[in-house]
């Protein structure tokens, strides 16, 4: 494979990648090309919130092709396109073959939840303190374990063992909180989600941990549970409220996450109805908030 290196200013990045997709890059990415210098600029927001700009100053765009000859035949086509104006060419290099699996593999390592408690890529083996693990392997679905929320939910669900209970997972994405709860002794789980894939994710998972669970669209959940789970975000969270506050048992909890620090008093105000929320961890700027019923 080969490689066409390119300089874009901001306004032409998108005509040019729409360029080069017609002609036929297998792919085409993006960077700021004055990453590491003092000219390098931010464009990630806070969750839920715009970018502060939607391209770089000058961007650094870089297109795959299977054959040199192609590339070399791209970059003669597009040199005088008028929209071509302004960029330039840096050259075209080969690719050198890689272990892409290998290489993909290596940026996921064992998370710890607590010292007791892991999830592992199945490519790696559980560190020796390791006496509950969840196995788990990037995929469409959200939550391997790495982000904040995550982490802390399945904290909670270790430090509050929901042995015998009936456990609601809402949002499931992967299934990752449901299988903690399994492993941590849940009885009778409902994970679910609006999305299919999702769903799926749950299943593969569940059977690859050797847990059962149910999971399923989101009228699965039917009834009162002990433990209601929900790691999405601040704003479907506050409308899903009396759904969720619904869904919890007398004496039972209530955990959310997704949710920023800023965002606390907001969802206080939401479910207040109903019960009244509490932030229990916090990490990297994300909040766990509970609330027993």
């Amino acid at each position: 494979m080969f490689e066409l290196r390119l300089l874009a200013p901001e306004e032409r990045v998108e005509a040019v990648s729409e360029a080069l997709d017609a002609l036929d890059a297998l792919s085409i990415s993006v960077e700021d090309a004055d990453a590491q210098t003092p000219a390098e600029q931010a464009l990630f927001g806070e969750p839920g919130m715009p970018p502060p700009k939607e391209g770089w100053q000058r961007s650094l765009v870089v297109a795959l092709f299977a054959e040199e000859k192609l590339a070399r035949e791209a970059a003669t086509l597009l040199e005088p396109q008028d929209f071509f104006a302004g960029c330039k060419l840096l050259g075209i290099q080969p690719v050198p073959d890689q272990d892409w699996v290998r290489l993909t593999q290596s940026q996921f390592e064992p998370v710890e939840i607590t010292p007791s408690f892991w999830i592992v890529p199945t490519w790696h083996e559980p560190p020796a303190a390791a006496q509950e693990v969840i196995r788990l392997d990037p995929g469409l679905a959200f939550g391997t374990g790495t982000h904040p929320t995550t982490r802390m939910c399945l904290r909670w669900i270790a430090n509050h063992a929901p042995r015998g209970q009936r456990v609601l997972d809402y949002g499931c994405g992967s299934g990752i909180l449901a299988i903690g709860a399994a492993k941590f002794g849940a009885s009778d789980i409902d994970a679910v989600d609006i999305d299919e894939a999702a769903v799926r994710s749950t299943e593969d998972n569940a059977r690859a941990n050797s847990v059962t669970l149910n999971a399923g669209l989101p009228d699965r959940a039917g009834g009162k549970y002990q433990t209601v789970l929900a790691n999405i975000l601040a704003t479907p969270l506050k409308v899903l409220a009396p759904l969720l506050a619904a869904h919890v048992a007398p004496g039972g909890s209530l955990v959310l996450a997704g949710i920023l620090s800023r965002q606390a008093d907001e969802l206080k105000a939401a479910y207040a109805p109903y019960c009244q929320l509490q932030v229990s961890d916090e990490e990297d700027g994300w909040i766990l908030m509970t609330a027993a019923l």
